[in-house]
């Protein structure tokens, strides 16, 4: 798969593995990192692909991003956002604060991603996006408020998106993972992790690779008639 291909935290976790499976596909990567420079520069150097500072809760961080982005590729075939935070507490604990950065970072990010990659997109008439929801934002989650509102909201735009762009040729959907061995869900206590384990009718977690293997066949010719689904990476938890 020779294809320019922008991933939207990548440093990390989902993110960092489908840099690597890109790149080893042959596709020419720009990802974007936040705070993580140090893992960001080790995974150009193990990968070649190029890391771009970003935060997407800033409009004009995402812009200069893109730039730079388009400036490396040329243009960009493929958008993975993937950048996302989480939030876990009772929601009368949450501060507007930390709602507002939630909401910025999981729901809103991907808005300003789309909204500065689309327009080159649509002049083409090709193009694919990939979103990152939760099978928390489909089925809601007790103490993940924030987090379930925001990746529910990136469901309901991926589905609309498709809708609105798939006569300019270009193809959105939404990988929906469970409960995947990353940093976001260090929180979650031994016994926590093995009792979703054990509610999974595969009887464990998921590998971020995984994850990736989803984004990189959805953003392949091999999904050319599919647009604006859900597919849930979650050991069929949420059937």
């Amino acid at each position: 798969m020779n294809k320019k291909v922008l991933i939207i935290g990548g440093s990390r976790g989902i993110g960092a593995e489908a840099v690597r499976l890109f790149a080893a596909d042959g596709c020419s990567v720009v990802f974007t990192y936040h705070r993580s420079e140090l893992a960001a520069d080790a995974l150009r150097q193990e990968t070649g692909a190029v890391p771009v500072r970003c935060d997407v809760k800033h409009p004009d961080s995402v812009r200069i991003a893109v730039d730079k982005a388009s400036g490396v590729l040329g243009h960009i075939d493929v958008l993975i956002c993937n950048a996302g935070t989480a939030d876990y507490g009772l929601v009368t604990d949450i501060s507007e604060s930390r709602w507002e950065e939630v909401i910025d970072t999981d729901l809103n990010g991907v808005f300003y991603c789309i909204r500065n990659v689309l327009p080159a997109m649509i002049s083409r008439k090709s193009g694919c996006i990939i979103t990152v929801g939760s099978m928390w934002g489909e089925t809601g989650a007790s103490c993940e408020v924030a987090y379930s509102a925001a990746k529910a909201g990136v469901i309901g735009l991926t589905k609309a998106l498709a809708k609105e762009v798939g006569p300019s040729g270009i193809r959105v959907n939404c990988v929906s993972p469970g409960m995947i061995d990353t940093d976001m869900n260090a929180s979650f206590s031994e016994d926590d992790v093995r009792a979703i384990a054990d509610d999974t009718p595969l009887c464990r977690t998921g590998d971020p690779t995984e994850v990736a293997k989803v984004m990189k066949f959805l953003a392949s010719d091999d999904s050319s008639f599919i647009t604006g689904q859900v597919v849930g990476v979650n050991g069929g938890l949420v059937i």
